[in-house]
């Protein structure tokens, strides 16, 4: 365990030594080899990064409607959700039976 904090050191120093064991250790690891640019590194990450075709969440993902659309007419019956769309169809059913034009009313079963 002695040695290590040695290496450290020895990686610290501007000898050219040094460098290549930097540049050797980099390689090794994945890292950058030599010293680049921040904008660079950007690059980099992004070559390093999972292809998205290749990745399970972007994949896989769906969208959970059904149970959005459940909760959406729950928060719309409570009077929390605003749905234009179904207050116009609603509006339009009001206006047909006002008119005398909807569907005939259905009687309870009887038995």
């Amino acid at each position: 365990m002695a040695n290590i904090p040695k290496y450290k050191d020895l990686i610290k120093l501007s000898t050219s030594y040094a460098t290549q064991m930097q540049t050797l250790s980099n390689r090794i690891f994945g890292e950058v080899a030599r010293p680049t640019p921040i904008k660079s590194l950007k690059v980099v990450r992004l070559l390093q990064a999972k292809p998205w075709h290749k990745n399970e969440d972007v994949v896989d993902y769906y969208h959970r409607m059904p149970q959005i659309n459940k909760l959406m007419f729950k928060l719309r019956q409570y009077g929390l959700y605003r749905d234009e769309h179904e207050d116009f169809k609603d509006e339009m059913k009001r206006m047909r039976k006002l008119r005398g034009k909807g569907p005939p009313e259905k009687y309870p079963y009887r038995g």
